[in-house]
């Protein structure tokens, strides 16, 4: 569905015939892409999670839009280059889920200035821009998503 209404705001084409090729078109997507979210077949629903979801988000982009403005500020500074010392950051997550962990390193890549380079089981391996980026790892961020996504098994 939210995929069906995705295409629709990008198409502008509200006619019969556009719509019945937004369904197929997205019905196709779901179904070919499932296993690629849904491994296992079975989906779990809570709605704790998603309550806390819906609560993260908003702290989320707020840090997106945080770390754009010190990005920028980076990279229009004169001395750019004293300022960012790239460097690849390596830490343990208390993270137990599969679902948490992949959303605390999609969090992380959605924040300019780091990207998730890889996750193996309970161990990250990040990009960070400059020190005080690599300073803040996993820090506030992991403390939220376990808050949202892991509350009944702290």
């Amino acid at each position: 569905m939210i995929l069906f209404v995705f295409w629709m705001l990008l198409s502008g084409m509200f006619d019969a015939f556009h719509l019945f090729l937004g369904i197929l078109a997205s019905g196709a997507v779901a179904w070919f892409s499932a296993h690629l979210l849904f491994p296992t077949g079975t989906v779990t629903f809570k709605a704790s999670s998603l309550l806390g979801m819906l609560l993260y988000l908003p702290w989320l982009l707020w840090q997106i839009l945080l770390a754009n403005l010190q990005v920028a500020r980076i990279v229009l500074h004169p001395r750019m280059m004293e300022l960012i010392n790239p460097q690849i950051v390596r830490f343990q997550t208390r993270l137990k889920t599969p679902f948490a962990r992949v959303t605390f390193g999609q969090s992380i890549t959605l924040t300019p200035g780091t990207i998730t380079i890889n996750i193996d089981d309970q161990e990250f391996t990040v990009y960070a821009l400059t020190d005080d980026t690599a300073e803040s790892l996993p820090g506030e961020m992991e403390n939220r998503v376990l808050a949202a996504l892991e509350k009944e098994q702290q």
